[in-house]
């Protein structure tokens, strides 16, 4: 699939059947974005940036910072913050947010951040695949 198709990549991402993509492609199709958690009623803050997650298809894979990935571990993919930097990431749409840290780098595909599955589902967005998110340095980038 090329990157322009989006709604067959959010459904194998979450691993949902055809059927159940069908709220989410209901919402874009509206001109909307996904319900629950995914949703942002307003306008983002300024700083709000994309996030994705990644799973299984990269664990056990090397990181840019040496580590094995571990999906179920609070780590993410940054292209310029220093790796193994704490981070505070929050979720913009339901207020959860967790510390993670930078083990590798990327996104690619126009966003700010990819999470690992462990971050992603405790910030409630696994299922939507996609969140606006904030940013903030932790401890040792303070």
């Amino acid at each position: 699939m090329n990157a322009d198709m989006k709604i067959p990549l959010q459904c194998a991402r979450t691993g949902l059947a055809p059927i159940g993509c069908f709220p989410v492609l209901l919402a874009l199709l509206s001109g909307g974005t996904a319900a629950g958690p995914c949703r942002l009623d307003g306008k983002p803050p300024a700083g709000a940036i994309t996030a994705s997650w990644y799973g299984k298809e990269h664990h056990g894979q090397i990181t840019a910072s040496g580590t094995k990935f571990d999906e179920r571990q609070l780590t993410a993919a940054h292209p310029t913050l220093p790796l193994n930097a704490h981070i505070q990431v929050t979720n913009v749409a339901n207020g959860r947010s967790i510390e993670v840290i930078v083990t590798d780098r990327g996104p690619g595909y126009g966003r700010g951040i990819d999470l690992s599955e462990g971050a992603a589902r405790l910030l409630d967005m696994r299922r939507c695949g996609l969140a606006l998110v904030l940013v903030t340095p932790s401890r040792d980038l303070r």
